[in-house]
């Protein structure tokens, strides 16, 4: 069953579309904003989301370019041709303005999910300099291969597939526990320590971060 988020504070709007989509056989997901719609991000992949630009606090157009990897259809009553082209080079694959035909969107829907399982899926997550291939699982920082233990590598890649949200201690342990066995509450802190010194070694740089009372993230330069 294909997931789709819906980002929109206009709750009518918002419930149409979550009983048609639902109708059709997809799974909903709703954000009512853009700070909300982050934190969905953080403990769920959705197939596609349908967003708005009009939210409280942060805008759409904030949170399109922290969507990677997922199809984004912005839905909204902006019908400024700039902001259309703004949103399309921004990342979006398409726009539909409000108020919109539910046939035509469900097309749109449907033609862009087609799409998206039929692009080939890079094996390589890349942040920076640093490349992590999830074929062979290894790990290289510029020329440099990164030796790391199997609970390493999965914290790695899953904050590398997460690389501007802060991904809090239970989600971690519950994300790697389907790649790695040995990672318990009481040793994460430690399987952290020693993955950032080994990444430190590579070019003198903090690559991960800790969020104080909340978990780690990707560390931008």
């Amino acid at each position: 069953m294909k997931k789709i988020l819906i980002i929109d504070d206009d709750i009518p709007i918002g419930n149409m579309l979550e009983e048609t989509l639902s109708k059709e056989g997809y799974k909903i997901f709703r954000a009512y904003s853009g700070t909300e719609a982050l934190f969905v991000f953080s403990k769920s992949k959705p197939d596609l989301v349908l967003l708005d630009l009009m939210l409280p606090g942060l805008h759409g157009e904030d949170v399109l370019p922290q969507i990677k990897g997922i199809p984004v259809i912005v839905v909204s009553a902006k019908v400024d041709i700039d902001n259309k082209v703004d949103v399309l080079l921004g990342g979006a694959v398409d726009y539909v303005t409000k108020p919109f035909h539910m046939k035509e969107l469900l097309a749109r829907i449907s033609v862009h999910l087609r799409n998206a399982d039929s692009m080939p899926v890079s094996s390589e997550l890349t942040f920076s300099d640093m490349i992590l291939d999830t074929n062979t699982h290894i790990v290289k920082i510029g020329s440099m291969e990164i030796k790391l233990t199997r609970t390493e590598y999965a914290i790695l890649k899953l904050l590398m597939q997460n690389p501007t949200q802060v991904v809090t201690k239970s989600l971690l342990l519950d994300r790697i526990s389907t790649d790695t066995p040995d990672c318990t509450e009481s040793s994460l802190k430690m399987h952290i320590s020693n993955l950032r010194k080994k990444l430190r070694k590579a070019n003198n740089r903090d690559y991960i971060e800790a969020v104080w009372g909340i978990g780690f993230k990707m560390r931008a330069e």
